[in-house]
C-alpha cells in the first residue's frame, strides 16, 4: 500500500461561481490560476502553493444542499486565528466555530463560507514546526 503523503487539492462547492470567485479572490488576495470556463476555479494558495478548487454545485459527485454545509472541515494554516476568523466574517462569511484553543499551540475556527461550505483556519504547532525545520 502506498502511504498518504499529504494534502493535496481541497474541493469546495457553489451554485454561483462568479459569487465565488469574488469572495474566495477576496480572501486569498490572489486571481484563480485555472479556470475551467464555468465548472470549475482553482487556486494555488499558502507556503506550499496548495489547491484550492470551486466546483459548481451542478457537477458535484454528491448532492449539495443550497445553504448547507457540506464535506470536510479543511484548516489552513494562519499565523492569527483570530483576525484570521474576523476577516472572513467581515468576507462575508459566518460563524461556524469561534476561536477555541484545543491544547498547547493549537488554536482552531471555521466559519461557512457563503456557498455552505465550512472553511476552517488554525494554528497548528506542529505546522509551524515543520515549516521552521524547512527554511
Amino acid at each position: 500500500m502506498t502511504a498518504l503523503r499529504g494534502f493535496t487539492t481541497v474541493t469546495f462547492f457553489a451554485d454561483d461561481l462568479d459569487a465565488a470567485r469574488s469572495w474566495y479572490t477576496s480572501v486569498f488576495e490572489i486571481e484563480p490560476y485555472f479556470d475551467k470556463g464555468g465548472a470549475y476555479l482553482e487556486w494555488r494558495v499558502g507556503d506550499y502553493q496548495h489547491e484550492f478548487g470551486v466546483l459548481k454545485s451542478a457537477f458535484a459527485p454528491h448532492p449539495v444542499s443550497g445553504g448547507q454545509a457540506s464535506g470536510a472541515i479543511i484548516y489552513w494554516a494562519v499565523d492569527d486565528v483570530e483576525a484570521a476568523y474576523q476577516r472572513l466574517l467581515s468576507l462575508g462569511a459566518s460563524e461556524h466555530d469561534k476561536p477555541t484553543e484545543r491544547g498547547t499551540g493549537y488554536v482552531t475556527a471555521s466559519v461557512l463560507d457563503p456557498f455552505g461550505n465550512i472553511l476552517g483556519v488554525m494554528r497548528n504547532q506542529h505546522y509551524q514546526d515543520v515549516l521552521d525545520a524547512r527554511r
